[in-house]
C-alpha cells in the first residue's frame, strides 16, 4: 500500500485502467442512460435559445432597473418591445424574405445551367482542354432517372422527420418564452443556489467564479449578436448598391454564418459568388469587393470595440476548436465551440489563480 501510495506510475495506471473500465460498462449498459439522453436532448434546443436571448436582453432590463423601473414591470416591457420586434419582423422582413427565397429556388436550374456553360468556357482554356467534363459527369452517375429516384428516396425517407421536426419547432416556440421569463425573474438567485452545493468556506469563491462564467457569456453573445447585425445590414446595402438580386436572404446569409469565426465570412459569401457568377465576372469581383469591405471595417473597428479582446484566444486556438467541434457537432458545433472554450478557459484560469493563493498562504 506504501509503495502504490508513493509510486505516481502504479497511481496513474491503475487510475486509468479504472476509467476505462468505467467508459467500457457504461457503453453496455447504454440502455440505463438513454432515458437521461432523451431527457437533455429534448431541453437543449429551448434552453440554449432563451439562454441566449437572456444574454441578449438582460442588459436591457439592468438598464431599466437603473432609472428606478421595478425588475417586474422591466421585464413585461422587454417582453412587448422584443414580442413588437418579431411582429415588426413577420410584417415587414420575412415575407420579402420569403419571397426572395421562392424566386432562388425557381431559378436554381437557370442558375445551374450558367455555371455549366461558364464551366465550359472555361474548359476551353489551354491548360484544361484534356479535362473531359461529360466523361467526369457520367462516371457520377448523374442521370435524370438517377437524380429522380434519390430525390424520391429522400423524399419519402425525410416525411417522418419533417413531421418531428414540425413537433420539436412547436414545443420550442412555446417552451422558450417560459423558459426565458423565468430566466429573467429568478436569474439573480442562480450564483446563491449553486453555491449552496459546495462547503460554506467555497461559497463565495464559487460565486465570484459564475459571474466570471457570465460575464464572458454575456459580452460574447451580446458582441457576437451586434456584429452579425452590423454584417447582415451593410452587407444587403452593398448587394443592393451593386444590383445584386436576392440581396436581403444573402445579407442575412452573411449576418447569420459571420458567428462562424474565421471561415464565416466564407460561408457567407459563397452563394452570393455563385449566384453573382453567374450574371457575370464582374457582378462576382463586385461581390467579393463588398464583403471585403464589410469585414474589414468589422474587424478594425466593430469586433474590436464591441467585443475586445474579452475570449483572448489564440487565433490557432480558435481554428482546432472549430475543425474538432465541427467534427463532433457540426454547424452548432462550430458556433458553440468557442464560447464553450471561452467557459472553460475561465473555469481553469480561476481554478489555477486560487490555487495558486492558497498553495502562498500555506507556504507562509
Amino acid at each position: 500500500m506504501d509503495y502504490f501510495k508513493k509510486s505516481k506510475l502504479m497511481f496513474w495506471t491503475v487510475w486509468l485502467l479504472v476509467s476505462a473500465t468505467l467508459v467500457y460498462m457504461s457503453t453496455k449498459i447504454d440502455f440505463i442512460f438513454q432515458p437521461l439522453t432523451t431527457f437533455v436532448s429534448t431541453l437543449f434546443t429551448p434552453i440554449i435559445i432563451a439562454g441566449f436571448l437572456y444574454y441578449l436582453l438582460n442588459p436591457l432590463i439592468g438598464q431599466l432597473e437603473k432609472i428606478k423601473i421595478k425588475r417586474k414591470y422591466g421585464i413585461i416591457i422587454v417582453f412587448l418591445l422584443f414580442l413588437g420586434f418579431i411582429v415588426f419582423l413577420a410584417i415587414s422582413v420575412i415575407p420579402n424574405l420569403i419571397e426572395q427565397l421562392g424566386q432562388l429556388i425557381t431559378s436554381i436550374p437557370s442558375v445551374l445551367k450558367k455555371l455549366e456553360e461558364y464551366s465550359n468556357e472555361l474548359l476551353q482554356k489551354p491548360m484544361l482542354k484534356n479535362f473531359d467534363l461529360e466523361k467526369s459527369i457520367g462516371k457520377m452517375d448523374l442521370s435524370i432517372e438517377n437524380i429522380a429516384n434519390t430525390i424520391f428516396t429522400t423524399l419519402t425517407a425525410s416525411v417522418g422527420s419533417l413531421i418531428g421536426a414540425l413537433a420539436n419547432t412547436t414545443i420550442v416556440i412555446f417552451t422558450v418564452p417560459i423558459i426565458l421569463f423565468y430566466m429573467f425573474k429568478d436569474g439573480k438567485h442562480f450564483r446563491p443556489a449553486v453555491a449552496k452545493f459546495f462547503p460554506k468556506d467555497y461559497r463565495g469563491q464559487m460565486i465570484e467564479l459564475l459571474g466570471q462564467m457570465n460575464e464572458t457569456i454575456a459580452s460574447y453573445i451580446s458582441g457576437q449578436a451586434l456584429v452579425c447585425l452590423f454584417v447582415a445590414v451593410f452587407t444587403y446595402l452593398g448587394y443592393m448598391i451593386t444590383g445584386m438580386p436576392y440581396g436581403l436572404l444573402l445579407g442575412i446569409i452573411a449576418g447569420v454564418t459571420n458567428i462562424i469565426p474565421y471561415i464565416g465570412p466564407y460561408i457567407g459569401a459563397a452563394p452570393a459568388v455563385i449566384i453573382a457568377l453567374t450574371i457575370s465576372p464582374t457582378q462576382a469581383l463586385l461581390v467579393v469587393l463588398v464583403v471585403l469591405v464589410v469585414q474589414q471595417i468589422d474587424g478594425n473597428f466593430i469586433s474590436p470595440n464591441v467585443i475586445g479582446k474579452t475570449l483572448s484566444i489564440h487565433p490557432l486556438t480558435i481554428i482546432i476548436i472549430l475543425l474538432v467541434a465541427g467534427n463532433i457537432a457540426g454547424i452548432l458545433g462550430m458556433i458553440l465551440g468557442v464560447p464553450t472554450y471561452a467557459v472553460v478557459k475561465t473555469i481553469v484560469v480561476y481554478l489555477r489563480d486560487m490555487f495558486m493563493i492558497r498553495k502562498k498562504h500555506a507556504s507562509t
